[in-house]
Order: C-alpha cells, then structure tokens, then sequence
C-alpha cells in the first residue's frame, strides 16, 4: 500500500509544531530546578550559548535529513546504507518516542487530575501531606492516564495538517499568554524579586562545570533533539521553507518558555520558601506538591492553580502528541499501512507500557527493573541512555555517511543562506559529539551516585 506523505501548511505549521514538541514538562518542573541549583543567572547564559551552537546544528541536521529523505527515522537512515550505523542508529532514535509516550501520558493524567481539583475548588486538599504520594500509590491514575492518552490519539488520527499543526497553532499561543500572566504574577508576589535577580542576572562566582554539564543535559531535552521527532517533522516540510529561519524561530520560542518558565517558578518558590533556592525539588514533587503549597499562600489559589496547570496540560498535550506523531509515521513507512492502523497500534502499545507506569508506585509496584518503578527504569532507559546514542549516531551519519555538504545542499535549497554554516560544520563534526558523550557519561553517573546533577 503506498501512503500519500502528509505536509505541514508552511512554516508556522513547522515551527509551531517543532515549538510545542519542545516545550514540555521538562520545561517546567527541570529547567527552574537546574537553574536554581546551578547559579541562576550564569546557568541561563550558559544555556543559551549552547542552545545557539548545540542545539541549532542538532534541530539543523535532523530536520535537513527528514526533509531530505521524506522518511522518518528508519527511513531516513536507512537511505544512506545497510549497515550497523545505518540500521542501529534508525531504530533506536524510532523506538525512543514509543517508549516515551506511555509514561510521559501516565504523568500528564496526574496533570488532568490536579487541573480537576482546581476547577471544582478542592485545591485544599492538595496541599495535605502525603496527599500527592497516596494519590499515585492507588488506581485512579489509570483513569486520568487513559483521558490523557485518549485526547493525545484523537489529535494524532485528525492527520498533520488538521491535526498536529492545527492543535499547535492554538495551544501554542495559548501557552505564551498563559506563561506571561503567571510569569507577571509570580514576580509581583513579595519578596519574588530576589528570584528574579537570581535568576536573571549572572554571578559568574557561582559557575562550576557542573552548570556546563545540566545546561547541556537540558537543552538536550528541551530541544526534543534525538527523539525522531525533528527528522519526522523534517519530512513534513515543504521544499520551499527555509530550514535555518525555521530552527531560528524554533530557538528564540524554545529559550524564550525556558525564560518564562523559570519566572514563573523561580521567583514565586523564592518568596515563598524566603529566598531558599533547594526549595525547588527536583522532578514532580516541585509541580505536584511545591507549587499547589506555593499557589494555596496566595490569595488567588483557586485561580492560580487553574490557570498553571492548564498551563502544563498545554504543554504536555503538544510533546505527547509529536511523541505518538514519531511513532505513527515509523509504523506508516515501515508496515506499509495507513496512519489510523498505525496510530491504532501505538494506543495499545501506549495503554500496555503506560498502564505499568501509571500503577506502578501502587497495585503494579512490585514491578522493579534495576530497582526502579516502571515509570522512573523508562525515564532513565530513554533520557539517560538511548537520547545520547541516538544523537552520536546522527553525528556520525552526517559526517560519515550522508556528508556535511549534503546537508548544507538541503538547508541551501531553493537559495536561500545559510549563515551560521561554519558553526554547523564545526560543531557537527566536532563539539557536538563530545558534548553527547559528556551527557551520556554524566547522566550514568548521576543514577549510579557517582555525581549529582
């Protein structure tokens, strides 16, 4: 059966899309820890020079080959050879987004959950201890994980254009204004401002190499670079874009939620802990149980709550979406079948491995891998290990198997410039793949306690 290749509208479509792939969880409870934990100021700048260099030759080299080959990642890869490189790096930058999708689904119901509460004015009892911890530990997760993952695939059967894009061109814009007001609320609060100095303003005393290294580790994840994401959505792009404005635009949204994101939290936690910076906890105890405490000290809790964690459902709808969007078109290319059968099988393969996640810390959680719970053995098998590989192996791609100047060629098409080519050379060939092997080394060695980021 041949499958007509689906196509965003243009370029908002790309960069909207691209942009909601970006912004994610991640943005939200990560970035403001990592900021905090590693000098504020310093970490921001840091981030954003790696952001220009790192990540925009990255998001350049993914999209170029999934424009170039109009395949997804197995595809795409394995139009340049048969061998190890070809066939290895294909498929493990295909399997990522479908390992991802079912935990990041089960996380984004505990999202829908806490929205609820807010609406029907039960934000009291959120803030109860231990209240997060004996939610998740019982069986309604399921229930929350299944709305979540049902509104996921609904979008993701709608197609690219009446879909992904269409979803994106609201939720998008959406998410900014909501950004902003709780950015402008957050730093109204008293005692915020020394948040956002913190975070703002650099104190180069407080750089360590460990800033260098999260600030890698999360631009990495930010950028949504080595998840099969970009080189799909690469293949949804016309001819007549201009891939380096596109990835520009990308960049300028990608840093610019990252920057409302940590004045959404950063100054809010500092007024409410008295300046404390290890009072944003890493991971879901900061937006699960930090913030609704944070939000229920205000005099606009109710208000508050609704409006952040719709928010965060925004921005979990869109990565879940270009997550399940990576899946669906690797199974389209590879079985030969159209995308409502293929999206049919990542909802089972979905609601399997999510269903582990989801009840894993209560009726499934004798179910351990490397003494984890389902959900954090996924999260540490995909972030940790496989994102990095994956990333080496489209390095090594580029300049061994397709050719540097191929890819230029693509970004070049129909004439338009491609100033920033030398850092693109430069980094692909050489940075860049020392920065994986920096992230793969160091994000081991934080889960075996060797350092801690």
């Amino acid at each position: 059966m041949k499958n007509e290749r689906s196509s965003f509208s243009g370029k908002i479509g790309f960069v909207l899309s691209a942009a909601g792939a970006s912004v994610g969880l991640g943005n939200i409870w990560r970035f403001p820890y990592l900021a905090a934990k590693y000098g504020g100021g310093v970490f921001l700048l840091v981030y954003i020079l790696l952001a220009l260099t790192f990540g925009f030759t990255m998001i350049v080299a993914e999209t170029a080959i999934g424009r170039r080959t109009k395949r997804s990642p197995v595809g795409a890869f394995r139009r340049y050879g048969t061998g190890f490189l070809e066939k290895g790096g294909g498929w493990i930058n295909a399997i990522i987004p479908i390992l991802i999708c079912p935990y990041y689904s089960a996380i984004g119901g505990w999202v829908i959950k806490y929205l609820a509460e807010y609406l029907r004015g039960g934000h009291a009892r959120l803030v109860e201890d231990g209240y997060f911890s004996s939610f998740i530990s019982g069986t309604k997760p399921e229930i929350w994980f299944l709305l979540f993952a049902a509104a996921s695939l609904v979008i993701i059967f709608l197609g690219v254009e009446n879909g992904i894009e269409r979803v994106a061109r609201i939720m998008m814009p959406l998410l900014v204004v909501l950004a902003l007001v709780i950015a402008g609320y957050s730093m109204s609060m008293k005692g915020a401002l020394e948040g956002v100095r913190y975070f703002l303003v650099p104190d180069f005393s407080r750089f360590t190499w460990m800033t260098v290294v999260s600030a890698m580790g999360q631009m990495f994840y930010s950028l949504s670079i080595a998840m099969g994401i970009l080189i799909t959505f690469g293949s949804y792009m016309k001819d007549d874009v201009q891939i380096e404005k596109a990835t520009q635009q990308v960049e300028i949204f990608d840093t610019g939620i990252a920057l409302l994101g940590g004045l959404m939290i950063i100054p809010a936690v500092f007024a409410f802990s008295g300046g404390d910076p290890s009072a944003l906890n890493k991971g879901p105890s900061l937006m699960f149980i930090t913030i609704p405490k944070v939000l229920e000290s205000t005099r606009f809790a109710t208000a508050g709550g609704i409006l952040f964690f719709l928010l965060v459902l925004f921005a979990a709808l869109t990565s879940a979406i270009a997550l399940m969007e990576s899946a669906v078109s690797t199974f389209v290319d590879e079985l030969k079948i159209g995308r409502r059968p293929a999206a049919a099988i990542i909802g089972v393969i979905t609601l399997a491995l999510g269903t582990l996640s989801s009840l894993g810390y209560g009726p499934l959680s004798m179910i351990k891998i490397a003494g984890m719970a389902f959900l954090d053995f996924s999260d540490f098998l995909t972030n940790s290990v496989m994102m990095p590989i994956a990333a080496i192996c489209i390095c090594l791609m580029v300049t061994r198997r397709i050719g540097v100047e191929e890819i230029a060629d693509e970004v070049e098409k129909g004439g338009s410039a491609f100033k920033r080519k030398r850092i693109f050379l430069f980094m692909i060939r050489y940075l860049c793949p020392l920065f994986l092997v920096v992230i793969l080394l160091s994000s081991i060695a934080e889960v075996l306690g060797f350092i801690k980021i």
